[in-house]
């Protein structure tokens, strides 16, 4: 996806990916009830199980052990791949697509590659040294919702040289939309950690919340410090988020707009939790047309995804119909774009940063003339 943007959009893109170390779930209610028996809600690995018994859901400390061993064993393969050569560029027409491989998405990416052979073909032929690190390698951060309050605090060392603490459980942590309370500690901790960190925002925030949690995270004002992800639904978007952009703008603070098309668009069909690919995709559609409209910078993505062939949300070009829901429904969490859903996503970001630049070149055109 990375490279489809980066090559299709002509621009750099930072790769987070939420991984390594999201082993804990926020819930809306404390219990879950089946038929008559209510138990406490799975609350994510690091705390217990998934299954629907007693013994599942209750509280184990020993899962924390798991846990972090896990996430350090994911780390190790991660920074396998993306520094010993998988990852390069040299190497692109040979990654495995899978079941997607003869897909429309599938056939579109074969393309890119191919297209890039040719570009790393021609800079060999000017001299270029193609096995240079910065082809052959790619850098690939983690992130995770900073939820667990306890595991994030011991897991967060002060730098002897800066004397700035950071939270060493990910690159990158967020603020989720349930636990950004002004007076409350997720935000008192966030703000003390040197880290690169979000928060998540929806309909329900007001300019006024906004710019004063923009100011607790960045007082500074530093860029590339604080990224807002909004999460409202396409309609509520358009609504909704000039006025917050408006409101940033006109106090100039410096922030990175994110869009995260997920979790506004979860709805329950058929007794499965899903979304709807076609609402997906609107978000994104309204993300940008927003930013065009205001003269601002659309900054990133936030997409729940994976490269397997799951029917976890309806739509898009593999034809995920909401019959085929409990073919391949394996998340136990929320439901995940599969690997065709996710690319095509990716093109269709690429189309708008593709647009927004040839519109900036000839601005710039007509400014020169």
């Amino acid at each position: 996806m990375g490279l489809i943007v980066a090559f299709g959009g002509g621009v750099p893109v930072i790769k987070l990916g939420r991984i390594a170390g999201q082993y804990a779930k926020p819930r809306s209610g404390d219990t879950e009830k089946v038929g008559d028996v209510e138990l406490p809600s799975y609350r994510g690995d690091n705390v217990n199980g998934a299954e629907f018994t007693a013994a599942a859901r209750r509280p184990d400390p020993q899962r924390l052990i798991k846990g972090y061993n896990q996430a350090a064993a994911t780390l190790n393969l991660i920074r396998g791949f993306s520094s010993g050569g998988y990852g390069g560029l040299n190497r692109v027409s040979s990654w495995n697509l899978d079941f997607m491989a003869k897909s429309k998405e599938g056939t579109h990416f074969m393309d890119i590659a191919k297209r890039v052979d040719e570009a790393l073909s021609f800079m060999s032929a000017c001299g270029i040294d193609i096995d240079s690190p910065t082809l052959n390698t790619t850098e690939f951060y983690t992130s995770h919702e900073c939820l667990h309050m306890d595991l994030e605090q011991c897991l967060t060392r002060e730098d002897s040289t800066t004397g700035k603490y950071y939270d060493c459980s990910a690159h990158y942590l967020w603020c989720g939309e349930r636990t950004r309370q002004l007076d409350h500690a997720h935000l008192e901790f966030m703000r003390g950690i040197g880290n690169p960190i979000g928060v998540k925002v929806s309909d329900k925030c007001t300019p006024q919340d906004l710019l004063t949690m923009i100011r607790a995270f960045n007082p500074d004002n530093k860029p590339g410090r604080l990224t807002v992800i909004v999460r409202m639904g396409a309609k509520k978007l358009r609504e909704h988020f000039p006025v917050l952009l408006q409101a940033v703008k006109d106090a100039g603070l410096i922030v990175t707009w994110q869009s995260d098309p997920m979790h506004g668009n979860t709805e329950t069909v058929q007794g499965y939790k899903t979304r709807r690919f076609d609402n997906v995709l609107a978000e994104i559609e309204a993300f940008f047309d927003v930013h065009d409209q205001m003269g601002t910078v659309p900054g990133g993505i936030h997409l729940e995804m994976t490269g397997d062939n799951v029917t976890e949300c309806i739509g898009g070009g593999s034809n995920v119909e909401s019959t085929d829901l409990e073919s391949r429904y394996h998340t136990h969490c929320d439901p995940r774009l599969n690997a065709e859903q996710a690319l095509e996503i990716a093109f269709y970001v690429a189309k708008r940063l593709r647009k927004r630049e040839s519109a900036a070149l000839d601005f710039r055109a007509m400014q020169t003339v």
